[in-house]
């Protein structure tokens, strides 16, 4: 799917829920999470390895990805969409990546990806981590693109988190017109996704079987 295609927006059962009856935002959100946690949780081992590859192929294809010196990623969590070869593919072509240290209660920061070897689960339920120096929450503001994780992303950009408001405030800090791009799998491109007044949108959205700008449009207040 290049920028070019028609964006696969899938129209779930939730979302017709959604406008059948009018729900409360947050509690739309702990549900949608619920279901796209437990079709995750049944993808196979060899499934999630394959889904990794494709994702990384297709990310590179995405001009400002081709053309960035510095990146911000994440190291992948069992469940997601995996950013292993992503990672390694980008740091063997000399770019600089950036990956979120996540401090205690809303503490957020950034270190530099200094190789697989050295990523670490520094706490229970936490993403790897590199153990380099802390650079500060604004060194995102450094990053050419921003690669951000998601639970689900719909066609005007809005994306579902995993409910802590991280990447919220994250987002924040990255520089007007730099590329956000959200990494989901295929069946997570939904028609609509819950949204409050506080959720940052996303510019793109990459999935194992391609990519596709959207047209992000501010929530209500």
């Amino acid at each position: 799917m290049s920028a070019a295609a028609q964006p696969p927006w899938h129209a779930h059962e939730e979302t017709a829920a959604q406008r059948s009856r009018p729900r409360d935002a947050a509690e739309e959100k702990d549900r949608l999470r619920r279901q796209v946690r437990a079709r995750r949780a049944h993808r196979s081992a060899r499934r999630r390895a394959e889904v990794a590859d494709r994702l990384a192929e297709v990310v590179l294809t995405i001009p400002a990805v081709a053309d960035a010196r510095c990146v911000s990623v994440y190291a992948s969590r069992p469940g997601e969409p995996g950013t292993g070869p992503l990672i390694e593919e980008l740091a063997a072509r000399g770019v600089r990546l950036l990956l979120p240290v996540l401090g205690t209660g809303l503490q957020r920061d950034w270190a530099e990806y200094a190789g697989a070897d050295d990523l670490r689960e520094r706490a229970p339920g936490r993403p790897p981590e590199p153990s380099g120096d802390p650079l500060g929450a604004e060194a995102v503001g450094h990053a050419d693109v921003v690669l951000v994780p998601a639970l689900a992303v719909d066609a005007t950009g809005g994306r579902l988190g995993q409910g802590g408001g991280w990447y919220d405030r994250v987002l924040t800090h990255v520089r007007p017109g730099v590329p956000v791009i959200a990494l989901v799998h295929e069946d997570e491109v939904l028609e609509q996704v819950p949204r409050e007044g506080h959720d940052v949108t996303v510019t793109a959205v990459a999935t194992p079987d391609g990519w596709h700008p959207v047209a992000a449009v501010a929530p209500e207040a």
